[in-house]
């Protein structure tokens, strides 16, 4: 693949993933102006519905790709010593599958503890 391709993939990466962040923002804003949770008890039945869900997920999802590629252009672009670049994609690499795994484990947590189990 050109160099020029990878770059197209990426920036198409990066509007995509903006655009599903910006219309679960606004479906969040919408939803809580409309409807605000309450309570705990009321947090909990909202995330555990599988829709609420699985649409968290994505968000966390893009949120993370859209970070990985963004900071990801912006190292290769001002971080010339190879040794020192791979250094920073892995604590990035580290540091975003971390936040990746703390938010599955909380969604599968809500879902757990929002069915009654």
């Amino acid at each position: 693949m050109s160099r020029q391709a990878h770059g197209l993939r990426a920036w198409v990466l990066q509007r995509f993933t903006a655009l599903y962040l910006v219309l679960f923002l606004a479906y969040l804003l919408q939803r809580f102006y409309t409807f605000p949770v309450q309570d705990f008890a009321g947090w909990q039945a909202w995330i555990a519905d599988p829709l609420v869900n699985l649409a968290t997920g994505l968000f966390i999802l893009s949120i993370l790709i859209h970070a990985w590629v963004g900071v990801r252009d912006v190292v290769m672009d001002y971080v010339h010593h190879t040794g020192v670049r791979v250094a920073v994609f892995a604590a990035i690499a580290l540091t975003l599958t971390g936040c990746g795994l703390w938010s599955l484990r909380v969604l599968f947590l809500a879902v757990i503890r929002g069915s009654g189990a």
